[in-house]
């Protein structure tokens, strides 16, 4: 098993739960969007992973449609909370 590490960068309530701006999560080769999700929210605790319930992701600018989705080559995960106004 390869690893690799994938920058996750956290936005709005994201940042404010998570208490960081981003941070370098190392995972499997094989990992998914769902497996490094697990890897966070055990990092940072009940509250984080209620916001975390709540956002939208992009694996290197693209949106996440599915969690399943391998990370692959991918260098960022970016995690979105819901935003208000317009």
């Amino acid at each position: 098993m390869t690893a690799v590490t994938i920058e996750v960068r956290y936005f709005a309530a994201a940042r404010a739960a998570a208490g960081i701006d981003s941070e370098k999560v190392e995972v499997a080769d094989t990992a998914t969007v769902a497996d490094l999700l697990l890897a966070v929210r055990a990092a940072h605790g009940e509250e984080f992973g209620r916001v975390l319930d709540r956002c939208s992701f992009l694996l290197d600018e693209v949106a996440v449609r599915d969690q399943d989705t391998l990370l692959g080559a991918a260098s960022a995960l970016d995690v979105l909370p819901p935003f208000a106004g317009g």
